[in-house]
């Protein structure tokens, strides 16, 4: 097993590539033994894809930061990848909440994990610009000297608000501030992601498989974009398999299903029998 320094390391260099690199979600440490043996070199926690497993809805007032952290701990624990988890909004308004996100999450393991503007308020669900880049501030200060790669998010696309002028300008004071990686989910076309990738001078991250267009690797790579992501959407993927099988089931009476599932036999063998392996 690589040391967590070691882990840092190589996910630094994955951003310092000449390319795009694909980092996926597992929910939990079963899902990240399965995409470790598939050959990804990182792996990133989803909120979306733990809630659904623990079934809550993915919003701030449902999933606390102790979960939040024992979730990513133990898909740390499930694999020799680096992985980077997604802290929602730091859970809590203030920038020392935001630093102390990150101290408790490097603690755990982790060397990187994301910060994002929104609130949690559908009032007003992105925080003011000057506190926003005050919240990033603090959390580049607490990961400055530790293994940990921050990413600074803004969620303007994600709550309506389909303004790239401004979504630019978050992430380059993002940037200024002490981020490591930019991202803006939710971006409505390849064109607004090329615009974004050459306004900043930082690693850009894009999800894939929310609602709207998809692209390739290929074509994001050539867009400018050194990281793509899945969020949830292999969750939904795996409930979606769920959802068609019991259907056949309960509707139909057969159980074909069975043809697409993966034998037991070929998971078992990526499982751990009790011990830290990571292999």
């Amino acid at each position: 097993m690589p040391s967590q320094l070691e882990k840092f390391e190589r996910f630094k260099q994955l951003h310092e590539g000449d390319t795009a690199f694909v980092i996926p979600n597992p929910w939990d440490a079963g899902s990240a033994r399965l995409l470790t043996s598939l050959g990804f070199e990182a792996l990133a926690t989803t909120s979306a894809g733990y809630a659904f497993s623990k079934g809550k809805r993915d919003s701030f007032e449902c999933l606390g930061r102790d979960e939040t952290l024992n979730n990513a701990a133990e898909i740390v624990a499930a694999t020799h990848l680096p992985v980077s988890a997604d802290l929602g909004n730091g859970f809590g308004a203030e920038p020392e909440t935001c630093a102390e996100t990150i101290r408790l999450a490097c603690a755990q393991g982790l060397v990187g994990g994301s910060i994002e503007d929104a609130t949690g308020d559908p009032e007003a669900p992105i925080y003011g610009f000057d506190h926003a880049v005050e919240r990033v501030r603090a959390a580049a200060k607490a990961a400055k000297d530790l293994p940990f790669l921050l990413t600074a998010r803004t969620e303007n696309y994600l709550n309506g608000r389909h303004d790239l002028d401004d979504t630019i300008r978050r992430l380059q004071a993002f940037s200024e501030a002490g981020a490591h990686v930019l991202y803006a989910p939710g971006l409505p076309d390849i064109d607004a992601i090329r615009a974004v990738c050459a306004a900043v001078d930082k690693p850009v991250n894009v999800v894939m498989g929310l609602k709207g267009p998809t692209y390739s690797v290929v074509e994001l790579a050539d867009a400018g974009v050194r990281r793509i992501s899945v969020g949830g959407s292999f969750a939904r993927a795996a409930l979606g398999g769920l959802m068609r099988a019991a259907r056949e089931v309960r509707e139909v009476g057969t159980f074909n299903y069975v043809g697409d599932a993966l034998p037991g036999a070929d998971i078992t063998p990526l499982m751990s029998s009790g011990g830290r392996t990571g292999t």
